[in-house]
Formats: structure tokens, sequence, C-alpha cells
């Protein structure tokens, strides 16, 4: 029986060395490439999630208080039924989001909307934003609220859909990292539709704006 030549068990044992790198590799650069949709549960849920809950009903609450104001105002139809279109979207949106907070026996957040309601805001609705977080990104200081909502009828259009870009591009941002870091896939998908809807809202309020 012959044996190998040592020449050819050199070349075999680096053919299979070589092989075996190239395995280990394509698994490293796999595993590199996950993206959170690998991740994500239909049932279980991370900080992240709870996280991103909380802070888009107070974020989408402002929202909604901001369309509010335009409701005793003269707009061009195209922004009032932007202003509709907000509030249909919205809202069953924070009811969707409550009730993950509660299912998740996690503390559902007071809203500027909740004070306003209770007769804290009879001042200005921006008083309604007492004690609420403005830190979050886009979210309206009660100054800019108060002086939304005294602005004469000649700036408040412009006024309002300039302070909705900013709103919506934080929901955005906020929207993002849910996108990347969030577990619960629910909560994942909502943050994927409010990426796309309101990407698409900026770009016509900024139309709007130009026209």
């Amino acid at each position: 029986m012959r044996h190998p030549r040592p020449l050819t068990l050199v070349r075999r044992s680096t053919a299979l060395l070589a092989t075996l790198a190239l395995g280990l590799a394509l698994a490293l650069t796999a595993c590199g490439n996950d993206d959170n949709s690998a991740e994500v549960s239909e049932t279980e849920h991370n900080d992240a999630d709870v996280a991103f809950a909380s802070d888009m009903i107070q974020h989408h609450a402002q929202a909604l208080s901001m369309v509010d104001l335009t409701a005793d105002r003269t707009l061009d139809p195209e922004v009032q039924q932007l202003a509709e279109e907000i509030r249909e979207a919205q809202g069953p949106e924070i009811e969707t989001m409550t009730d993950w907070l509660q299912e998740w026996d996690e503390e559902v957040p007071e809203t500027m909307r909740d004070h306003s309601n209770a007769g804290h805001g009879s001042d200005g609705m921006g008083d309604s934003m007492e004690g609420m977080d403005s830190d979050m990104p886009g979210m309206m200081s009660a100054d800019d609220f108060d002086r939304l909502e005294n602005a004469p009828d000649a700036d408040f259009q412009t006024m309002w859909l300039e302070m909705m870009i900013e709103h919506h591009e934080g929901a955005v941002e906020m929207a993002q990292d849910e996108q990347e870091n969030g577990r619960f896939k629910p909560a994942v998908d909502l943050a994927a539709d409010v990426v796309e809807t309101q990407t698409a809202e900026i770009q016509k309020m900024e139309s709007l704006l130009d026209s």
C-alpha cells in the first residue's frame, strides 16, 4: 500500500484549514449582518419596547393637541386634510401602545391631553404640559406650544407646518431606534409604519411650505 507523500499531506491539510477558515469567516459575516428581524418575537418584549411605547404615547398626544389648535383657524384645504390624517392615524396608535403597556404591567404615562381634559390648561394648552418630558426628539416645549396657540392667523399655518415637521422628524428618529433595538414584533412593525407614514407627511409639509 502506497502512503501519500509528505507534500501531498501538507497540501491536503492546507486546503482543509483554508476551507474551515472560509466557513468560519462566512459564519461570522452572517452573524454581523443579522438585522433585528431575526431577533423579534410575537410575544416577548424588552426595555426598548417599553420606552418606545411610553415615549411615543406622549409624543403622539402632543401632535394631536397641535391638530386641535387648527380647529378655529382658516387653513388651506391641503393643510386641514393633513391635520385630520394625523388625527386619524395617531389616535388609534396611542390606544394600541396603551394596551401594550397595560398587558406588560407597565405604567401608562400621563400626557398633555390628560392634563388638558382634567382642566389644568385653562390659561392655554401649553400649561397642560407642566411636568411633561419635553426632552424627547421633536417634542415642543410649553413656550413653543403657547407661541403656536397665540400666533396670529397670518402666521399660524406656516408656524404649524414648521413645528409639525420638526415633531415628525423626532418621531421618525424614535421609531428608527425601536426598529434597531425593539424585540416585540408588533411594536417594531408599528415603528416601521411611523417611519413610512411620517416621512411621507414631512415631504408633503415641506412641499406645502414651498408652494
